[in-house]
């Protein structure tokens, strides 16, 4: 069952969720309640049903059993920006929306630090510049939910820094909920506010993250959320300054 979130501060309620391709067993008894304005971080290996569950959310799988409630404006930003080329920058933005939405369009990708770029064209677009532009396709749809399918994992080291001061700072203005699936360790730990672990379709661990912002990832209690969150990743770090953050 998928329909609306109950409850003024839920953004997202699952209960009892199961999901299987064929014989394999994807998620089992996922119990999960997001609230609105929440950072939410998953983590765990490949093949865990990370992906499944934000397909889930984004209403592109259908659960076998259990209850999916979640706030009706959804959007997904993928790995992939997904442009359209034939298309400029602009009307990426504001592919299915009326003509008026164009200057909220305009007014997103200022957000996104791309004010000027509306009739480039996608191919003329920097890796980073693309996925600003699909973060800013996102937000002028006015999600209630977002959600982020390892947004950052195709790019460059400092851009991927770059993208997440950006989205943090864009969450923080306009208060979606989020869910972010990554593989980055460090990366949850930067951004969320909560991350929980999911290992063998259930939920490992679900952590809440109370560090103020800008966290600095050497500081004692940044260091021990990531041991925590890879030893539930299988991963055992050889001392507490253990500094690989992918799984």
């Amino acid at each position: 069952m998928t329909g609306p979130a109950t409850g003024e501060d839920l953004a997202v309620r699952i209960t009892g969720l199961h999901k299987a391709f064929g014989a394999k067993s994807v998620l089992s008894g996922i119990d999960l309640e997001i609230r609105r304005g929440e950072f939410f971080a998953l983590l765990g290996p490949s093949g865990t049903g990370k992906t499944t569950l934000l397909r889930i959310l984004a209403g592109l799988e259908v659960p076998d059993a259990g209850t999916v409630l979640a706030a009706r404006r959804r959007t997904t930003v993928y790995q992939e920006p997904r442009l359209i080329p034939a298309r400029r920058v602009l009307a990426n933005v504001t592919l299915g929306l009326p003509p008026a939405a164009r200057d909220s369009g305009r007014r997103a990708l200022a957000e996104v630090g791309l004010e000027g770029y509306d009739r480039a064209w996608p191919a003329t677009l920097s890796g980073g510049e693309a996925q600003r532009v699909a973060l800013a396709r996102a937000l002028v749809r006015d999600p209630e939910v977002l959600l982020l399918d390892e947004p950052f994992a195709a790019l460059d080291a400092l851009t991927r820094l770059q993208m997440q001061e950006l989205v943090a700072e864009l969450c923080a203005r306009h208060r979606p909920a989020v869910v972010l699936v990554t593989h980055d360790v460090d990366e949850a730990v930067r951004l969320a506010d909560r991350v929980v672990v999911l290992r063998d379709g259930a939920l490992a661990v679900d952590q809440r993250i109370d560090l103020p912002h800008p966290r600095d990832r050497n500081s004692p209690s940044f260091v021990g959320h990531r041991r925590l969150f890879l030893s539930h990743l299988g991963v055992v770090p050889d001392s507490p300054h253990f500094a690989s953050t992918q799984t």
